[in-house]
């Protein structure tokens, strides 16, 4: 029987080396994502790197089919399916890095487009002093991972590093006297010595229904992906309530924002001010390149917005572009954080129902720095641009 041509192209050397030759590249660009796109007359492909995308490479659309078909046999997906969206992984190593590679492949008018998530190990598990918070933010923060008991609210939005906070939150209290439990979607990565367990609402296993579950498994600590409905976050805190430790995410603008967040889904204010440890709010900033960062002075109405109308001269950094971070400016990113640690006074002005800019306000005589001005911070210390702190934090409710 004659071969589908698709087939028989998918296994000659020159897609099979393609696609390899698109992954390694990823890896030398640090890219997070690989995007294969089809358009009207080719296929373009672009890498997310530092949290943008940029262009590599383009090839005919006839190498289409066989270029998403390599990538469909690499995550046993089912090549001849081309109208339905497939999802799949697989395990890759280049040179000394093990990679997990999450796939997506969806129909579009000019055909399938594919898109690999890159998942780095080396990247994820990171100690929690590298992920860039300031000397006084890491020791609020590692105060409230220390409670034997709560919730602890992660937020920004999709990209801001959510979950690299939250492994490196387990990695840093793992330890063999407590029992650790994930429910995620999907796991990102494999942890060592802890129960993890991804969700498969086909199956009824949903994050509601799973949180319920793992309650009867006996955890001392839950870490709950995302809190996207009612039941999931009336389950999370009340486990927060009865003795377990909870880490979860929410999609909010700002560190208070998920208070307003869990109030307008209808959960009592009473059992948030009791179960609520603290909230981190995130952003990823992209670091100057150190080879082409140009210094210059700033002006006087910079200074202002800064936060400092006293100083006569401070040295700032442009972003330049060289070779060396592909004429961006930017080489590797760091955060950016807002911690919000409710006091009692916070606690109680929470049940009663105080706005959040009431919130604010109160936190912010109490110390609490906003993602901006923590922007703001490593712009002066030329870690990063004052272009490149407004960009992350311009939807921030906060300034």
């Amino acid at each position: 029987m004659a071969r589908r041509k698709d087939e028989t192209d998918i296994e000659s050397g020159v897609i099979v080396q393609g696609i390899e030759q698109i992954l390694r590249l990823a890896v030398t660009n640090k890219a997070s994502d690989i995007h294969i796109e089809p358009e009207y007359d080719r296929v373009r492909v672009r890498f997310r790197v530092d949290g943008v995308l940029r262009e590599i490479e383009q090839h005919p659309i006839s190498l289409l089919d066989p270029m998403v078909s390599r990538i469909k046999v690499l995550a046993n997906l089912d090549i001849a399916e081309r109208r339905r969206a497939q999802d799949g992984r697989f395990q890759l190593k280049i040179e000394d890095q093990e990679l997990d590679v999450r796939v997506s492949v969806f129909p579009t008018i000019h055909g399938q487009n594919a898109v690999l998530r890159v998942l780095d190990k080396s990247t994820i598990l990171v100690g929690l002093e590298r992920l860039g918070m300031a000397e006084d933010d890491f020791a609020l923060y590692e105060q409230m991972i220390t409670s034997p008991y709560g919730i602890i609210f992660v937020t920004g939005p999709s990209g801001s590093g959510k979950t690299t906070t939250l492994y490196s939150t387990l990695n840093k209290i793992n330890t063999v006297e407590k029992s650790m439990v994930t429910l995620e979607d999907p796991i990102e990565y494999q942890l060592p010595m802890v129960r993890q367990s991804q969700i498969d609402p086909d199956a009824g296993l949903t994050f509601a229904s799973g949180l319920r579950y793992l309650l009867r498994q006996d955890p001392d600590v839950i870490l709950v992906g995302e809190i996207r409905d009612v039941d999931t976050a009336e389950i999370a805190v009340r486990a927060a309530l009865t003795g377990h430790l909870v880490l979860t995410t929410l999609h909010t603008n700002d560190s208070i924002g998920a208070i307003a967040r869990l109030t307008d889904m209808g959960i009592e204010p009473v059992l948030i001010a009791s179960a609520t440890i603290g909230v981190i709010a995130q952003r990823l900033v992209r670091t100057v390149c150190a080879r082409c960062a140009e210094p210059y002075q700033a002006p006087t109405e910079l200074l202002e917005r800064l936060g400092l109308p006293n100083k006569k001269s401070v040295e700032l950094v442009r972003a330049k572009g060289c070779e060396q971070c592909g004429y961006t400016g930017y080489r590797g990113r760091t955060g950016i954080f807002e911690i919000f640690l409710p006091d009692e006074e916070l606690r109680q002005l929470i049940t009663s129902k105080a706005s959040a800019d009431v919130l604010t306000k109160i936190s912010l005589q109490r110390g609490m720095k906003t993602l901006r001005e923590h922007g703001w911070q490593k712009a002066l210390q030329k870690v990063t641009t004052v272009e490149e702190v407004l960009r992350v934090t311009s939807s921030a409710f906060t300034s």
